[in-house]
């Protein structure tokens, strides 16, 4: 009761109106917010917040008035104070300074309204953690906000922002901001000082420079002015994922995931790829690259490479030498020397194909990557299997794999298996290490014994003959990527939106009619979704909603919107165009 005392102290007229009005809130909504604490008024046409929801801690309820023998559970003055107020989707225009009678706040949401300034009252919320004011008019903050020392979340996207407060560097305990698609040309240099913050996004301003915190761990600068990345970012250790489609880069930064599409980079430089050593995804789509460079090589930790929509005219062999590489995008570009229908077999195909155009070096030792047997050379191979981890028996069009691979495999820890291009009907595996497997191009229609392999993270099974998916897939928790294209499937897999750690699903070449998209958020580390040539009749507007989504393919469906023409133009304005068209 003394946090009710001291907020009817600080103001105990605040909020009266000389005239009654008729209450907006129904009765029975404030009585329930007065014991759960949460108070849900969103989308409710409100074009101001009541009195009485400001008050809502401060003064007795009506039936308080009229009856004086209360029950135990009607006892009022044993209120909860409010701590989650929504408000969001209605047609808010400004807040009142009343705001700091509800002090034990921990969550406003404001966001989707008309708001075109806030009090400064909100500084006085010294409890909330967080403040949702996206889809507004606001043009900027009020310096106060920035006195809220718990304040952990602050999504500022779609407003009118031109500039942010310097006293912006005290939120000392932010570890998510959301600054997109507003006005912003320059970030206040205490932005580094916020040495919490692990997600901010910047993306859709027309910022020309970065600053940021060491600590960010997901940077999004995507649709901005920037002509190169500042030197500082090398020092970011924490930094996993940078997404800098769209601006003006002609250099490479150093990173894990690096998402420079969209940008007018020509050249790959051995002292730039030299700096990428440790990186696993690469994505370079929509450059101007010409050449991949024999020492792509260096990057022996990359997994995903994506060079769709350049000028490469040549592949090199030596991409295949690359041991961790399972995706290699290059649609899009004026390729010579490479049959098209070899493209579109997918990576592992494309590989071995590179491999056999490498010619034996005969300096060379059973050390180097180029003495690696290919599978039509030997029934067994021990060095693959002792040096690279990798088990592999593919292009042998058998039904079966014989048990002696195994039996060379055991004790070796094998990480990844390739049984490609076969005629199995089932997986006989029997290595419980196993972190990636390939089983594409096959005649599989079931394959419930993948799902004991746990440590699973990336799963090949285009071309077979399945139409659906194991419920105990559900179980590999570390399941990355899966690749299910040239199946039998007539809807997304069921037990794929239990799969919370996806970042990767391609379906393409199915019979997929039907996709979730509400479940499909709860993927929230999909970034690649592929559904091009499906029955796909419509696209749900909620599909824009997914917005971890970075790729996403739907060419090929007999769906009329969006047109082709905006399908063409890329994920970024197909996922605009829907969400424009979800029902406000």
């Amino acid at each position: 009761m003394s946090r009710l005392k001291r907020a009817a102290q600080m103001d105990s007229l605040a909020g009266f109106r000389a005239e009654k009005k008729e209450q907006a809130v129904p009765s029975g909504l404030l009585k329930a917010a007065r014991k759960s604490g949460q108070l849900n008024l969103s989308d409710r046409g409100l074009t101001e917040v009541p009195q009485e929801v400001y008050r809502l801690n401060v003064d007795p309820p009506e039936d308080a008035k009229l009856n004086v023998s209360f029950g135990a559970s009607d006892r009022w003055w044993e209120q909860t104070d409010l701590t989650k107020l929504l408000l969001s989707s209605n047609q808010l225009t400004h807040l009142s300074d009343d705001i700091r009678l509800l002090p034990a706040l921990i969550t406003l949401d404001l966001h989707d309204n008309k708001l075109s300034s806030l009090p400064s009252a909100l500084g006085e919320l010294q409890e909330l953690q967080q403040l949702r004011l996206s889809n507004n008019q606001l043009r900027s903050l009020p310096v106060e906000l920035c006195s809220l020392k718990k304040l952990s979340s602050l999504t500022l996207q779609q407003n009118l922002q031109e500039s942010l407060p310097e006293e912006l560097g005290q939120l000392q305990n932010l570890t998510q901001l959301d600054l997109s698609n507003n006005h912003l040309k320059i970030l206040p240099s205490s932005l580094g000082c916020l040495t919490c913050l692990q997600k901010l996004n910047l993306s859709n301003n027309q910022l020309s420079s970065l600053c940021a915190s060491t600590d960010v761990k997901l940077l999004d600068c995507s649709k901005n002015q920037l002509t190169d990345v500042p030197a500082s970012l090398s020092e970011m250790s924490a930094l996993e994922q940078l997404y800098l489609r769209h601006n003006k880069l002609r250099l490479l930064p150093k990173l894990l995931e690096l998402y420079v599409g969209n940008n007018h980079i020509e050249q790959l430089q051995a002292e730039q790829l030299a700096c990428l050593t440790a990186i696993s995804l690469l994505e370079l789509r929509d450059n101007k690259i010409k050449i991949l460079p024999e020492k792509i090589t260096l990057l022996s930790t990359l997994t995903r490479l994506d060079v769709t929509n350049n000028d490469i005219t040549t592949l090199p062999a030596s991409v295949s030498l690359l041991p961790n590489l399972k995706v290699l995008l290059l649609e899009g570009n004026p390729l010579r020397g490479i049959r098209r229908d070899l493209l579109t077999k997918g990576t592992n195909e494309l590989l071995t194909y590179l491999r056999g155009r490498i010619k034996e070096d005969p300096e060379r030792t059973d050390e180097g990557p180029t003495a690696m047997t290919l599978p039509s050379q030997a029934r067994v191979n021990v060095h693959s299997i002792k040096t690279l981890k990798l088990l592999e028996y593919s292009e042998k069009q058998a039904a079966h794999v014989p048990d002696e691979l195994f039996d060379a495999a055991a004790g070796q820890s094998v990480t990844t298996v390739n049984f490609s291009k076969n005629q199995l009907t089932y997986c006989n595996v029997f290595l419980s290490s196993l972190s990636d497997i390939n089983l594409a191009f096959n005649r599989l229609s079931c394959c419930s014994d993948i799902c004991k392999f746990l440590q699973l993270v990336h799963i090949d099974l285009r071309n077979n003959q399945l139409s659906d998916l194991p419920s105990d897939m559900k179980n590999l928790t570390k399941l990355s990527s899966i690749i299910l294209s040239y199946n039998r499937f007539k809807s997304f897999p069921e037990v794929l939106y239990h799969v919370v750690s996806l970042e990767t699903v391609l379906l393409g070449n199915n019979q997929v009619g039907k996709v979730d998209p509400q479940r499909l958020m709860k993927l929230v580390r999909l970034s690649t979704l592929d559904l091009s040539n499906n029955d796909l009749l419509s696209i749900a507007p909620e599909l824009g909603l997914c917005t971890s989504l970075r790729s996403l393919s739907l060419e090929g469906n007999p769906f009329r919107a969006p047109r082709a023409a905006i399908v063409a133009r890329g994920t970024d304005a197909v996922l605009d165009y829907l969400r424009s068209r979800i029902p406000t």
